[in-house]
Parts: structure tokens; C-alpha cells; sequence
């Protein structure tokens, strides 16, 4: 923090991770959606007559002879809850695009992992259910609320690896997908087939609209809502529909293309303040984010903080009391439906994650330690959305409750079976919990061109174990900014090597250009790091005239220097950092890579010392 304003680096400003904010949200959706949860039980306990009345109030829309009448909760289990499996798709989508499932082989693991953390659940919950009526409950033991689960594990687990986090994110990914599938096709009562293949007919126009990439929103809600009306119509619980759309949204990087583009057309609006070039800037500034990213910042919000907890609120009141309790703590349901997400859960993803890891003689691992991996396994007993979405279409009555129960029980067991699991880690040896947490699988490196001492401008040892790569531009204010603290970080340190790559962001510093030539020029004659830190010094003053100066007083050869600028000499130079750049997705400065991973977040001296210590923890994991 510098000044009461927190560093962040620019992929962070501009772009803000998906993964990052879904983590950040979901978190915070958390917290709303147990106390969602709690007003639930409050009121059937105080009032059950009056939940059930308010929740099975009947609305209906109607055009012509044909219309759709729904109670209240199901308006919001098969209408509301479309969004939030939209949501999920859009992650989805994010992380087969942007994420570590780019990296298409990776996909097997977390497939096993989620496919396993199903299976063994649904086992238990068979086999404690054997002969009975209630085996067909079998979808409510299933699944992973994956906003709770990360909520949760934020709280019980706080100094668990964020790639633990991402690991969970891909596994539930997995789940909400399998979990989809199971209700259309098993808790779907008698299908119509002609509105089904109109359903998918609409569909497949909606993809159609993306390869032909129309931007359009008013064209996607047409047809998602005929989407929905279709499958609805079928009789196929239509909150497939918003995965489906999620799933067809694609995700990329800003192009820095289309960043400079907007940019003209903001200084144009901004010379000719007009209707039509306002309309201009703003479709530049949307064709500059993916729409995937923009669709997530738009409905995350909503689902996260409004949409889930109304889910909540309508569905897990029961009436607690002591008959009823005696009763369900030995009902198969209540016992199934806990045991399955308790026991099944870890079983599954844990021994999903190592049968992949061992079948692949280790070229699939988990991209974190065995006993994070473990973590993940417990906190995924957490089974709460699609769960009591899954055990409505399944049960009613007595049963209803019961299940409902169980799917309570099941999330505060899990909860605590994890800050054990946490608590016990903490109690290794700092090496053996570094080994235990993070020693996973490589993630992909995400610089694209290695850092070459022969010719990159390298301040420490080039054999350091840690190396910060800085993208940056010397008219930045926030790479003025951040130099302070890179020098603070860089003071006394003998493991870290700190390499400077040339991104001048010509379309909006008009020096940038000039100053990093001045830089190369001052390489010349061995003097880069003395002309970068004076650069960095007057971000202000960078005019030829000033450049010279600089030059002067760095007692360099200033005929030599002017000539380097006059000739362009460090030009081509300067191109080949803009193309590594463009390679390894950088839209802005600074952008910092630490051992060739992208570090996300904000830059200020806790926040670089926490990722330098994580990568030299892992550094030292490595060579053991």
C-alpha cells in the first residue's frame, strides 16, 4: 500500500481474475446464503404453515391458450436457479479456455476426481438404502454446493494454497456438469419429444450466433428464453438450459489490440463529446473484454448474494423437534445422504485424484500436495444447492425432510472434518507442510518467453532461484509506483533476480516509447539500471531534451546516446518485449511473473514477499 492506495498489478485492475473475484464472491455468497439458511429454519419452526403458503403461492403467465403455472418455489427452483447454472457454465467455460484446463490432458484428472466424488456417495447411499423405496433418493447425496464449499473453506482452512482453491473449483466444475446430466435424465418425469428438439433447436442457433460471433445481447435472451419455455414444455427440468448457455460463452484475454482501440475511441469521444461516439466507446470498451467476462461480472453478483440464498430460504426450512429428530437420525434417507457426502466425498476425489496419478505414472498429479487434496475431499461434503434442488424432485413429505436434514448435517460434519484435516497439517514441520500442501503437480508456466541472461537486463544473480519478471512502461504512474517497493523487496536479497521487459503503452503515454529506447540506449554503454531507476524517478519529464540530461549526469557518452536515439538502435529490442508480452497475455503495466507464473493481485511489498516465499517454499520442494 502506497500512500492509502493499494498496488495492483494490471491484469488485476483491468481484468480482475474471474477465478479471483468467483473465489472472492463466492466466499462472501457464503456467508448470505447461511444466513439464508438460518432465517429458513427460524421461520419453519416458528410459522411452518405460513413458509409452506408463501412458497407454494401460485404464479402463471399466460399468451393465448398457452401458458406456464408454477408455484413460487418452483418458480425460482426451475427459473431462478437457470442463472445460477449459467454461472456455472460460464466457469466452466473460463476454465477450459483461460484455466488449467486449457491444457486439455489435465482435464483427466479432475474428471476422475468428480466423476469418483459422485459415484462413491451414491454407492453409500445405495447400499445404506438396499430394498427400500428411498433408493431413488440417490441424487441428493451427490453433489458439492461449490460457492459454500469455498466459503467454508476460506474460513476452516485459511492458509490452505489458493491453488486449492482452483483445484476444488475445477473438481465441483466436474460435479455441477455430472450433476446436470443425472437430473434430466433420471429425475425428469414423461419427456415430450417434439418441444425437446425445439429446445435443442434454439440451442444449437445460440451457438450458431457465437461462431458467427454477434454480439448481440437481445439475440441471446430471445433465445435462451425459448430455450427454456421448450425444454420446459418437454418436461426436462429447463435449468439445463443455463448451463448449456454458459458452456457456448467464450473466455480470452483482452487483446492488446483491442485495448488501444478503445482507448482512440475514448480520446476521440473526449475531443468530440457526442450520442454516436459515446455509442462508439462503449462498443469498444465491450469488444475489449470477452463476453464471458462480462457476463460474470453481470450475474455473479446476483446469483451469488440474491438468487441462492432466496434458494435457500425456499427450501431448507423443516420443522424441527424431538419426534422428528428421533425419527430421522435413523432414517435411511437422513443416513445416506450424510454418509455419502462425509465419507463418500473425500473417498471419491482423493482416491479419483490417485488412481489418475498412478495409472499416469505421475505425469497427472494434483496441482497441490496429497494432503490439501484431502482438505478438498472433506470440504466437498458440503452439499447444498443442487442437493435439496435433487431431493425436491426426489421425495415429499416426511421424506422431504429428512433428506433436507441430512443434507444440513452433512455440510456441518464436513465442515468440521476439514479444520481437523487443517489443524493437524499445521502441526507438520514447516517442510513437511510445505511437502504436504503444495507439493502438486507444475501449473502452466505462463511466461512465454524464459528469461535469457544473454539478453534480458537482470538485476541479481542470474542463477537466483526466484525471478520477478516486470512487464512495464516508464511513463506508468504504477510502475513509478511499484519500483519502491520492488527495491525494498530486492534489498539485502540474495535468492531473487529481477529482470525488466519493455511494454511502452504508446496509446496512452506518448513518451513511453522515446524513454525505453533512452533505456537501451544507456544499455549501450552498460548503464540500464542507472537510466531505468532515473526514468522511474521523473515519470514527469521525458522529453528528449530531459533524456540527454539524464544522460549527462550518468556521465554516459551523450553523442554516443543521442545517436543510439536519433537511429532507433534499441527499437527492435524493444519490439521483441512487446512480442513475449503479447505471447504471454499481458494487456498493461505492471504485469510481474514470479518463476513464470503471473501474479495476480495486488503488489505491495506483504503481497510480493508472500508469493516469493511460495515460490521459493516450492523451489526448495523441488530439489528435495
Amino acid at each position: 500500500m502506497v500512500n492509502g492506495t493499494t498496488l495492483r498489478t494490471a491484469w488485476t485492475r483491468n481484468m480482475d481474475t474471474p477465478l479471483r473475484r468467483f473465489l472472492r464472491t463466492a466466499t462472501g455468497g457464503a456467508a448470505v446464503l447461511l444466513g439464508a439458511t438460518v432465517v429458513a429454519l427460524v421461520w419453519a419452526n416458528l410459522s411452518l404453515s405460513s413458509y409452506e403458503q408463501v412458497w407454494e403461492t401460485e404464479f402463471s403467465f399466460h399468451l393465448g391458450r398457452w401458458g406456464v403455472e408454477l408455484s413460487l418455489r418452483e418458480w425460482i427452483n426451475s427459473g431462478l436457479m437457470t442463472f445460477f447454472f449459467f454461472v456455472v457454465g460460464l466457469e466452466a467455460r473460463r476454465e477450459f479456455d483461460l484455466g488449467e484446463l486449457r491444457e486439455r490432458r489435465r482435464f483427466a484428472l479432475p474428471l476422475a476426481a468428480g466423476t469418483a466424488g459422485i459415484l462413491v456417495p451414491i454407492g453409500i447411499y445405495l447400499l445404506i438404502n438396499a430394498g427400500s423405496s428411498t433408493a431413488h433418493g440417490w441424487g441428493a447425496a451427490m453433489s458439492t454446493d461449490t460457492a459454500l464449499a469455498l466459503g467454508m473453506l476460506a474460513l476452516v482452512g485459511p492458509r490452505f494454497p489458493d491453488r486449492l482453491r482452483a483445484f476444488l473449483l475445477t473438481v465441483t466444475v466436474v460435479d455441477d456438469l455430472l450433476a446436470l446430466v443425472v437430473i434430466a435424465l433420471f429425475y425428469t418425469g414423461g419427456v415430450s419429444l417434439g418441444p425437446l428438439l425445439l429446445g435443442v433447436l434454439f440451442l444449437l442457433l445460440m451457438l450458431a450466433a457465437r461462431i458467427a460471433r454477434i454480439r448481440s445481447g437481445l439475440v441471446y435472451l430471445v433465445l435462451s428464453v425459448a430455450a427454456w419455455l421448450a425444454v420446459f414444455g418437454s418436461g426436462v427440468d429447463p435449468i439445463v438450459v443455463g448451463l448449456v448457455a454458459g458452456l457456448v460463452t467464450y473466455a480470452y484475454p483482452s487483446p492488446r489490440s483491442e485495448l488501444e482501440r478503445a482507448t482512440d475511441l475514448f480520446r476521440t469521444f473526449r475531443e468530440e463529446p457526442t450520442a454516436e461516439l459515446e455509442r462508439e466507446a462503449r462498443a469498444g470498451l465491450r469488444l475489449a473484454v470477452s463476453p464471458n467476462e462480462r457476463l460474470q461480472a453481470l450475474y455473479l453478483p446476483w446469483t451469488s448474494y440474491l438468487i441462492v440464498p432466496l434458494f435457500a430460504l425456499a427450501n431448507a426450512g423443516i420443522k424441527i423437534d424431538g419426534e422428528f429428530l428421533g425419527r430421522a437420525l435413523t432414517s435411511p434417507i437422513t443416513l445416506g445422504i450424510a454418509a455419502g457426502f462425509v465419507i463418500g466425498k473425500p473417498i471419491g476425489i482423493i482416491g479419483g485424484s490417485w488412481l489418475v496419478a498412478r495409472l499416469s505414472r505421475g505425469r497427472l498429479r494434483p496441482p497441490v500436495g496429497w494432503a490439501a487434496v484431502a482438505g478438498a475431499g472433506t470440504i466437498a461434503g458440503i452439499g447444498f444447492t443442487v442437493s435439496l434442488l435433487v431431493a425436491t424432485l426426489a421425495f415429499s413429505g416426511d421424506q422431504l425432510e429428512e433428506a433436507k436434514l441430512g443434507v444440513l448435517v452433512a455440510g456441518l460434519l464436513a465442515s468440521a472434518v476439514t479444520w481437523i484435516v487443517f489443524r493437524v497439517v499445521t502441526m507438520l514441520s514447516p517442510l513437511r507442510r510445505a511437502r504436504a500442501l503444495a507439493d502438486g503437480a507444475e501449473s502452466i508456466v505462463d511466461l512465454a518467453v524464459d528469461v535469457d541472461p544473454a539478453r534480458d537486463h537482470i538485476r541479481g544473480p542470474a542463477d537466483a532461484r526466484i525471478t520477478i519478471v516486470e512487464y512495464g512502461d516508464f511513463e506508468c504512474p504504477h510502475c513509478g509506483r511499484a519500483e519502491g517497493i520492488m527495491r525494498e523487496l530486492l534489498s539485502g536479497a540474495t535468492e531473487i533476480a529481477y529482470v525488466w521487459r519493455h511494454l511502452p503503452l504508446t496509446d496512452v503515454h506518448p513518451h513511453a516509447q522515446l524513454a525505453a529506447e533512452a533505456a537501451e540506449a544507456a544499455a549501450e554503454q552498460d548503464a540500464f539500471w542507472e537510466m531505468h531507476d532515473v526514468l522511474l524517478d521523473h515519470q514527469g519529464d521525458l522529453d528528449l531534451s530531459d533524456l540527454v540530461q539524464y544522460a549527462e549526469r550518468l556521465n554516459l557518452d551523450t553523442a554516443r546516446f543521442e545517436e543510439d536515439l536519433r537511429t532507433r538502435e534499441g527499437a527492435a529490442r524493444i519490439a521483441e518485449d512487446v512480442d513475449s508480452a503479447d505471447l504471454s497475455g499481458v494487456a498493461g503495466t505492471p504485469t510481474f511473473f514470479v518463476n513464470g507464473r503471473r501474479h495476480h493481485g495486488a503488489y505491495d511489498i506483504d503481497s510480493l514477499k508472500a508469493a516469493v516465499h511460495a515460490a521459493k517454499t516450492r523451489a526448495v520442494i523441488l530439489n528435495v
